[in-house]
């Protein structure tokens, strides 16, 4: 077992502005992925020109950010909202949903694709490779901010977490109030970062460094995704506020996944269909 190394969430204050490792682990998300789209400029098949791929970043910036709060607030944390409106713009506080923010940056992409006389699908194509980076530096800001911890678990990797630092997770565990530490939990937040930021990359990096079918990369990764999100809910406390939504192990992750899941299908599907008369 593990003891968790609390890892102070501000990096440096300067006057009244603070710098949040939650933020800064966004801020590596997007750079990672323009850098690797700057990286596939030029190569056989690529159309996209440097310019377009310095827009295309900024529009899924937006896609994220706003996606991400608006989703998480509505999906996970509504009636904190009500109360507190303000804590919208709180983004370092931790609290961004992922289908929030692919919501967002699949209306940033209509909207990019439709400006530059492109396919909606042209677009997400050639992105889907390039949030995987992101995606992994947004668990690594949990991890940091030890939120959205696992269940108990009895594997060696397992993680003890100061109980004053896991927003309740000791009291969820069944633990008493005087509790130092939680019992050993499966550290949740490394999972995803390895399945959805790592190993999700290596997929999507090699199958679109071939050309594709229009649809096939942007369904590969909602297959991929949909399926590790799917898994690790099962090793992951659901929210504290909603629980499980059904047969005391569905959470609101897989209900939201099983559909991407479904409908990457579909995409792959109609990517390699055969064509009539062919």
């Amino acid at each position: 077992m593990i003891t968790y190394l609390e890892i102070e969430p501000v990096i440096l204050t300067l006057g009244k502005v603070s710098i949040h490792w939650y933020g800064v682990m966004y801020l590596i998300g997007f750079l990672g992925g323009w850098w690797l789209g700057r990286m596939r400029v030029g190569r056989p098949g690529v159309v996209w020109s440097a310019a377009q791929v310095d827009d295309v970043v900024f529009y899924i910036v937006l896609g994220v950010v706003l996606g991400g709060r608006v989703g998480y607030l509505f999906i996970y944390g509504l009636d904190g909202f009500l109360s507190d409106p303000l804590s919208l713009f709180r983004v370092w506080e931790g609290g961004m949903s992922f289908h929030g923010g692919l919501l967002g940056v699949l209306l940033a992409m209509w909207y990019f694709a439709r400006k530059e006389g492109r396919t909606f699908f042209d677009a997400t194509d050639f992105i889907a490779p390039l949030v995987t980076i992101g995606l992994g530096a947004g668990r690594l800001g949990n991890f940091i901010n030890a939120e959205l911890w696992g269940g108990v678990t009895d594997l060696p990797w397992g993680m003890r977490v100061p109980c004053d630092l896991a927003g309740g997770l000791c009291g969820r565990l069944g633990q008493s109030m005087d509790a130092e530490y939680s019992l050993p939990v499966h550290p949740n937040q490394l999972y995803e970062f390895f399945l959805e930021g790592v190993l999700l990359l290596l997929i999507l990096w090699v199958f679109s460094a071939k050309p594709r079918p229009r649809m096939a990369v942007s369904g590969l990764f909602l297959v991929c995704y949909g399926a590790f999100r799917f898994a690790v809910e099962f090793v992951r406390l659901p929210d504290s506020h909603i629980g499980y939504i059904a047969s005391d192990w569905v959470t609101m992750g897989q209900v939201l996944s099983a559909p991407m899941i479904l409908f990457g299908i579909l995409l792959l599907y109609l990517a390699y269909r055969p064509k009539i008369g062919s």
